[in-house]
């Protein structure tokens, strides 16, 4: 009987890269809005492209009036401070949920105004026709 010294991986390194590629190719890389925010319908909507050379900042109220900023919970006291920081010309992202106090976006819209931040997308849904 023959002895192995060694043992060849190469067959098994072909069969991982196989199984990396379909992996790969089967995934939905499709990100997700995790806040679960359902936008108002609009017929009169734009396809949003982000702008590729900065980053915008983004704030979202879902159907609870609870005030997002990237993300990130965020007190309404407390966004005075950071809306201070920011340069004039930041592009500024907002999604409210359909089912949410206007008058939380009016403090919000009324917060961005006070600091002159004018730069400003508010994202709908187009209307299936």
């Amino acid at each position: 009987m023959k002895r192995f010294d060694s043992i060849n991986v190469i067959p098994l390194i072909d069969v991982m890269l196989v199984l990396l590629a379909i992996v790969l190719t089967t995934a939905s890389f499709i990100v997700k809005d995790s806040l679960n925010i359902e936008l108002p319908e609009t017929q009169s909507t734009q396809t949003y492209i982000p702008p590729a050379d900065e980053k915008p900042v983004k704030f979202h109220i879902d159907r609870e009036n609870q005030l997002y900023l990237n993300e990130q919970p965020q007190d309404m006291a407390l966004l005075e401070g950071f809306l201070s920081q920011l340069d004039k010309q930041q592009n500024i992202v907002i999604q409210v949920d359909k089912n949410a106090n206007f008058g939380r976006f009016v403090e919000l819209i009324d917060a961005l105004k006070k600091q002159q931040l004018n730069n400003l997308t508010i994202l709908t849904k187009a209307t299936a026709q």
